[in-house]
């Protein structure tokens, strides 16, 4: 059976992306609509490496007759058509911060809480976790079951794919002018990313945090579990594609190291490689254009009872976000949902 599947916000990073892991995996579709804003009616959108498709206004599309859509048009945006094409009778898969924490939409990655999908039908909504929380309960929740997590201190490096193009484009032109000795002023970072760190992603909250460590903490425990304590800080790198974290766990009791690598490589999703004395561990660049997550440089952390350290690496527009929100599509169909 074949269905019809509409591409919300598809001329941007993500959206493009989704339309390219369609096509990759050979998603069952005999109709792919690509949706965007109205000043892009009539472009062309690439849809695997043959096909393009000529992009249509979201703004007055009619969902009626549409089985799933895609949805990453930003959070605004979703807030007015994602409920609209919900009530069409089409389950939207919406990768924006829109509805993550509504108690009516489950928060899926689909190797860690598939169980959860089941609750969509409240709005016909499901959503898409925040990329550095998708790649980190990833590489969570094969440790939980093996030793229950108490709690978990993470250290992000974004790449600036997570702001969209723009933010791609920003660092290209900064670095550019830097070698022309021409500096730029930043417009889409706080302030200068190339060369350069920023200990910021989205806005700072009244406790000191940024928003984006405020999803990290509460989309990890919707998700895995709500007694996980997570503290979390999100910085901004110089890199173009593949978000990097530093993990620390604590656990509730005893884990025993090779069992928990034995966990991780078992799980799937997971890579394990990890083995630094050959140099064996990934970075971001080694990651893009992957559908893993990544594990690697993974010791025991002697300053707590039960503690392990660990890296994790992952292509944010892949499985943190195009890769994540096809794989629900292909979860609901499984599952016989649509």
């Amino acid at each position: 059976m074949g269905y019809r599947v509409a591409v919300a916000g598809a001329t941007g990073a993500v959206g493009s992306e989704i339309l390219n892991i369609l096509a990759e995996v050979n998603f069952p579709a005999n109709e792919v609509i690509a949706l965007a804003s109205e000043r892009s009616v009539g472009k062309e959108v690439s849809y695997g490496e043959e096909r393009t498709l000529k992009v249509q206004n979201l703004d007055t599309f009619d969902f009626e007759g549409v089985d799933i859509a895609l949805f990453s048009p930003g959070a605004a945006v979703s807030a007015v058509h994602a409920p609209r094409a919900g009530a069409a009778g089409c389950v939207v898969i919406d990768n924006t911060s829109q509805f993550r924490m509504d108690p009516d939409v489950p928060l899926i990655v689909p190797e860690v809480n598939p169980h959860a999908i089941d609750g969509f039908r409240a709005r016909n909504i499901i959503a898409n976790p925040n990329c550095s929380t998708i790649q980190m309960v990833m590489a969570l929740k094969p440790l939980h079951e093996l030793a229950r997590i108490k709690r978990v201190v993470v250290s992000t490096y974004q790449s600036v794919s997570g702001a969209g193009q723009e933010g791609m484009d920003e660092l290209f032109d900064q670095t550019k002018s830097i070698y022309m000795n021409d500096k730029k002023a930043p417009q889409v970072f706080q302030k200068q990313i190339a060369f350069n760190l920023i200990p910021q992603i989205d806005k700072f909250l009244e406790d000191g945090s940024t928003k984006e460590e405020w999803k990290m903490v509460v989309e990890t425990q919707k998700i895995l579990d709500p007694e996980i304590e997570v503290s979390a800080t999100c910085v901004r790198v110089p890199v173009f594609v593949g978000h990097s974290e530093s993990v620390n766990v604590e656990f509730h009791e005893p884990v025993d190291i090779e069992e928990a690598r034995d966990a991780l490589r078992n799980f799937d999703g997971i890579v394990l490689l990890d083995d630094p004395a050959k140099g064996e561990y990934v970075t971001p660049v080694e990651c893009v254009g992957e559908f893993a997550t990544f594990v690697s440089r993974m010791r025991v952390d002697p300053t707590v009872p039960y503690g392990l350290n660990m890296w994790v690496v992952s292509d944010n527009l892949r499985k943190g976000a195009a890769l994540n929100t096809v794989q629900i599509a292909q979860k609901l169909i499984e599952d016989g949902h649509i």
